[in-house]
């Protein structure tokens, strides 16, 4: 999957247009759902050298990104227009989410979960487990040969 990942607020606490405390855990999830094969955008309101700060920030950790604040690496170049406009992402991680940011394992077993096909929504409003989620799975699934 293709996730977008917004910084501040989200990976560090605000205090834009300086950078925040590190938000716990943030960056190792980041880092294991790279592994588990996921590319990650950051997708922030951060330009120009502010934007260049998150990214150093990042990768002073161990944290690169797929793109920054575009699809794929060099898209605003190619674009005549500078048009501010959605990411064609799968996820958004963003701390402006209605309910605000969950606890970064949370967020990792809602991917697991939407990777699976399993609707996240009831996981990411702590109402089931990730386990509870796949005992749900409707009937046709299982039909079809998916667990």
């Amino acid at each position: 999957m293709i996730i977008a990942i917004d910084f501040d607020g989200t990976i560090v606490e605000h205090a834009y247009p300086k950078i925040g405390k590190p938000i716990p855990f943030a960056i190792e999830t980041l880092q294991q759902i790279q592994k588990d094969g996921h590319k990650l955008i950051l997708w922030t309101v951060r330009r120009g050298q502010l934007l260049q700060d998150a990214v150093d920030y990042c990768a002073e950790r161990g944290l690169y990104f797929y793109a920054e604040n575009e699809n794929y690496r060099g898209e605003n170049k190619e674009m005549k227009e500078n048009v501010a406009r959605k990411l064609n992402a799968d996820l958004y991680i963003d701390d402006r989410n209605l309910g605000g940011l969950p606890d970064w394992g949370v967020i990792y077993n809602a991917v697991k979960a939407t990777e699976a096909g399993i609707n996240a929504l009831p996981l990411m409003a702590g109402q089931l487990t990730l386990q509870q989620t796949k005992a749900k799975k409707p009937r046709w699934l299982r039909a079809i040969g998916i667990r």
